[in-house]
């Protein structure tokens, strides 16, 4: 379940958009969050191409703290989006389980099986690494910090 939503003016002199979304640390309220983010007219701006990997990276990020962050306890998760001239900044906050070491998974691809069969899972910080920049990760207290951006083409 989505819990807020808000759209902030732009910081600064940046003429851009943000929004502001507060959701579960589960899989139905994840999914639920991205829907109502992709149906914002910020996100629906962007280019096809832009769309999907915006959905890929958010996808592969919320869904980790779900399975990773939150695997023992309940929580919910803050992204706060800001669309403008550096493109697409994201900031996603939630108080689970620290990122083990205190930093971000290396984002190696898996190994294949024997025989050329593909393991079920390890791809996502592989994607995540390879479509965004700027990531950084910083544990403040008992909440987890993600930040990172993605380049975006803004459709005129």
């Amino acid at each position: 379940m989505v819990c807020a939503m808000s759209d902030d003016p732009p910081a600064g002199g940046d003429a851009g958009q943000t929004t502001h979304l507060v959701m579960a640390g589960d899989p139905l309220a994840v999914r639920e969050g991205l829907r109502t983010l992709f149906g914002l007219p910020m996100l629906r701006s962007l280019p096809g191409e832009d769309q999907g990997k915006v959905e890929i990276v958010l996808a592969e990020v919320l869904n980790n703290v779900v399975e990773h962050a939150y695997a023992t306890k309940a929580g919910v998760i803050e992204v706060t989006l800001h669309l403008g001239d550096a493109g697409l900044l994201c900031r996603i906050v939630d108080s689970g389980a620290p990122l083990p070491g205190l930093r971000l998974p290396a984002g190696g691809l898996p190994r294949t099986g024997t025989g050329g069969d593909m393991p079920e899972g390890g791809f996502g910080w592989h994607l995540i690494r390879t479509l965004s920049q700027d990531l950084s990760y910083r544990r403040i207290g008992r909440r987890n910090l993600l930040s990172f951006r993605l380049n975006t083409h803004q459709s005129g």
